[in-house]
């Protein structure tokens, strides 16, 4: 018998033709000591808020909390869910649809904490990500480039109940 050993990727990623691509993306905001916790790909200038693609078949919560094992090697507590949110923006020379989930989360305290140092990198396939706290202020997500952007309007009085959002971030590669 031959076994297959090649990895299927099943995260929810569909491109289309020319250059269109849609996904559904699912990040927690974890704060602490005034400060939300922030990750990039160590080549990029934005920022984002920590999570990945759905894979089919899986609940937004679970990909969030699968997602925070595999970059952070934590449990994290999935929480409320803040926005719903159908983001369009260019990136990578490509015009990007995707659904996003915003859920509250915490984080076990044994993840270290600095208020200005990355606090853990760790490889995601092709990319090096790097994680660090920056303050919940509008200002300094501003400063650090987080899309999706009306985030930052929102960081100090967060929704009490879930919203629904179409939001338009434009170009990320002129960043």
């Amino acid at each position: 018998m031959i076994q297959d050993t090649t990895v299927q990727d099943t995260r929810i990623r569909m491109k289309f033709k020319p250059k269109r691509i849609f996904q559904m993306r699912v990040a927690g905001l974890a704060f602490r000591d005034g400060h939300v916790l922030v990750h990039r790909a160590s080549h990029e200038k934005f920022w984002t808020f920590p999570g990945g693609r759905a894979e089919m078949g899986e609940r937004s919560e679970e990909t969030l909390a699968r997602e925070m094992v595999e970059e952070l090697g934590v449990e994290a507590k999935v929480g409320r869910l803040l926005w719903a949110v159908e983001n369009f923006f260019h990136y990578e020379g490509k015009e990007w649809h995707e659904l996003g989930f915003y859920y509250l989360m915490d984080l076990p305290e044994t993840l270290a904490f600095h208020p200005t140092d990355i606090i853990h990198r760790v490889q995601d396939g092709d990319n090096e990500l790097e994680f660090r706290w920056v303050a919940a202020t509008r200002d300094a997500l501003t400063e650090l480039d987080i899309p999706p952007y009306f985030i930052a309007d929102e960081i100090e009085h967060l929704p009490e109940t879930t919203r629904h959002l179409v939001w338009y971030d434009g170009d990320l590669d002129a960043k």
